[in-house]
């Protein structure tokens, strides 16, 4: 019952906030301009995020009971870290150095003091245990890889939200049908806001999260995962629904943002261009050139996102050594078709513009069309006067 009341909660409070966030940030002309790398129309209020953290805040202290929160407090701690360095990056853009010593902070909340990490390879290439620094260093470097490669994907409306919505709302049953309660009600809770927010979100969007919300969440997602990696990993068969397949399990739930992250690196440095370097080579772009709006974008990465699910949760039997490679197979081919039907559609958009002569004889007509309209008034009224004289 406390998960739904929070769930509720947090989808109440995000639902009366965001309109105000709206109206607020348009007050002050906070917005996002398109052109560049933007790809909406007009002007759109950021920092959506705000709604979404405050509102999962406000539902967890009010049913989360005092002893989970004890339990998750270096969570929430590094989830509030995480949301004070994209507000500031939102209103003040930080260096790249800046940013990484901001998410470093929560990281080290997380896996230091809360314990959360990846603990071993859980028999992977054959190994169980690794060592205390090595899985403390894994870890990390996952948390601020794929914090930043959600914060990357968010670039079509609704797509962030609806990719969170399919993993918290999966990872949010697990957790309770193994018995962690907190984690199950902090997922459904964050399930409640990105609703919320979604209804605004969606294309054509009102309001976009900002990093304000696509850092917090893909930093909550992260965290989540690696939890539920470590946790699958290690738990015995009578605990619950164990996953031999932990690396691809969390794969699967982070699939999209890894996929775009790892191509756009490859692609990139193969044209000997810097990884880091900003363009419009991501994944949400190649699909809207190939023609689908911004909410079949985001339907379509949440559909493929759930069946890569359902793909591990069917073989829940298979180990990594099977289902991490062939994960990785049906992406890259998946991709590579992507890449044929943009390349496909880009050409036939091509053949079907006008070339510029033809656009020349349009406009040139259009102009002479507009010229002969006047001349032919003025006519008219001269005709009159003659009449009338």
């Amino acid at each position: 019952m406390n998960i739904f009341l929070s769930t509720a909660t947090s989808f109440f409070f995000g639902f009366l906030m965001t309109p105000v966030l709206i109206m607020i940030l348009k007050r002050i002309n906070f917005m996002e301009v398109s052109g560049g790398r933007k790809i909406h129309a007009g002007s759109i209020p950021s920092m959506g995020g705000i709604a979404i953290v405050v509102a999962s805040f406000l539902g967890l202290f009010a049913w989360l009971s005092f002893d989970q929160i004890v339990e998750t407090r270096y969570f929430l701690v590094g989830l509030g870290i995480m949301f004070s360095v994209g507000l500031r990056d939102d209103l003040i853009e930080l260096t790249a150095f800046q940013k990484l010593i901001g998410q470093s902070i929560p990281a080290f909340f997380v896996i230091v003091m809360a314990d959360i990490r990846i603990s071993g390879l859980y028999g992977f290439l054959g190994i169980y245990e690794i060592p205390y620094l090595a899985s403390v260093m894994l870890t990390f470097f996952a948390i601020l890889v794929f914090t930043n490669s959600f914060n990357l994907i968010d670039g079509a409306d609704g797509l962030a939200g609806s990719l969170s919505l399919v993993t918290l709302t999966i990872l949010g049953f697990w957790f309770y049908s193994v018995g962690m309660v907190s984690y199950s009600l902090i997922s459904f809770t964050l399930v409640g806001a990105v609703l919320a927010f979604l209804v605004f979100n969606w294309h054509p969007a009102k309001i976009f999260m900002g990093d304000t919300g696509s850092l917090s969440l893909g930093f909550a997602l992260t965290v989540l995962v690696v939890l539920f990696v470590d946790k699958t990993g290690t738990m015995a068969p009578w605990e619950g629904l164990k996953l031999h397949a932990p690396f691809a399990a969390g794969l699967a739930f982070l699939i999209v943002p890894v996929y775009d992250t790892v191509r756009i690196f490859v692609k990139r440095s193969m044209k000997g261009k810097s990884p880091l370097k900003p363009d419009k080579s991501h994944v949400h772009h190649f699909l809207i050139r190939m023609g689908l709006k911004h909410n079949q974008v985001a339907l379509t990465l949440g559909t493929v996102k759930l069946l890569f699910i359902a793909l591990v949760f069917l073989g829940n039997s298979l180990n990594d050594h099977i289902l991490f490679p062939f994960l990785a197979l049906v992406a890259v081919t998946l991709g590579i078709w992507m890449d044929k039907q943009t390349l496909k559609s880009i050409k036939t958009n091509c053949k079907k513009m006008p070339s510029l002569s033809q656009k020349h004889g349009r406009k040139e007509r259009k102009r002479m069309v507009r010229k002969r309209k006047p001349e032919i008034s003025k006519s008219v009224f001269s005709d009159n006067e003659i009449n009338m004289n």
